[in-house]
């Protein structure tokens, strides 16, 4: 699924990322952890093909990138960010802001296929959207609009679907419900799941990497990669770790 070799990212000379080599295979679901600054989020956008590493190599769905049209490969992927809301139209109705994603487009500038239209209204009805599908898409809720977005991301079958910190300004009952959203749909496609938050991870996600200063320091199945010392090494606070229904629960330890 994904294959990246030695991967370096520089930036105004600084090194974002520094010979990252990780693998991910076909039905393994991965959360990325790390601090802030610690390259989580240029990690994604190399995946996707926003940005560009200044060495290494980047295979994604058997694509090799520099080698493929970017434009089509995007169309495969699901990508999900707050920055990706921005993007859209605000006055666009939530239901032609998710159809745009069977394009890969951020709106539409024609007649828009019935059929297209039909499939962006059962996504929405999935949700618990549909009574929403005429509305502006910025008078959504920071909930609604997390849904929305994983609608989107679901119109063009993609067989990756990456969300970049997507429960970001969640209260506590939005957070869980989103998350079973998330759950639910990790039979259609591979998840690529970055949090600061250990608790997101939701028992469909497998597999774990941890990120520091640009470098990888673990990765592997989550049971062996969520352990205090490498959760401690990662992120320089001494934890205590519990699990409850296959999801991580950490608590900080106060000196």
């Amino acid at each position: 699924m994904i294959r990246l070799s030695n991967v370096t990212f520089i930036r105004e000379e600084r090194n974002i990322l520094s010979d990252i080599s990780w693998h991910v295979e076909k039905g393994q679901h991965w959360a990325v952890l790390g601090r802030n600054g610690s390259g989580k989020t240029t990690l994604l956008e190399i995946i996707s093909g926003y940005q560009f590493p200044s060495k290494g190599s980047v295979v994604v769905l058997g694509a090799t990138y520099g080698q493929v049209d970017l434009r089509e490969q995007r169309k495969r992927l699901g990508y999900i960010s707050q920055s990706l809301f921005e993007k859209l139209t605000p006055r666009d109705p939530v239901w032609e802001a998710v159809a745009t994603g069977a394009y890969a487009h951020l709106r539409f500038y024609e007649a828009i296929d019935p059929e297209v239209k039909e499939r962006a209204m059962a996504r929405l009805r999935r949700f618990g959207l549909d009574a929403l599908a005429d509305n502006p898409l910025g008078t959504l809720s920071q909930g609604e609009r997390k849904k929305a977005l994983l609608a989107r991301a679901l119109m063009g079958e993609p067989e990756l679907i990456v969300l970049d910190e997507p429960c970001s300004g969640l209260d506590l009952y939005q957070r869980e419900n989103y998350l079973e959203v998330v759950e639910s749909i990790a039979g259609e496609a591979t998840l690529l799941y970055v949090t600061h938050h250990l608790e997101e991870l939701i028992p469909a996600l497998t597999h774990v990497a941890l990120l520091r200063d640009g470098r990888i320091t673990a990765a592997g199945p989550k049971h062996d990669v969520l352990t205090e010392a490498l959760i401690e090494e990662a992120y320089d606070v001494k934890v205590a770790l519990d699990w409850e229904g296959d999801r991580p629960w950490i608590r900080v330890k106060r000196s």
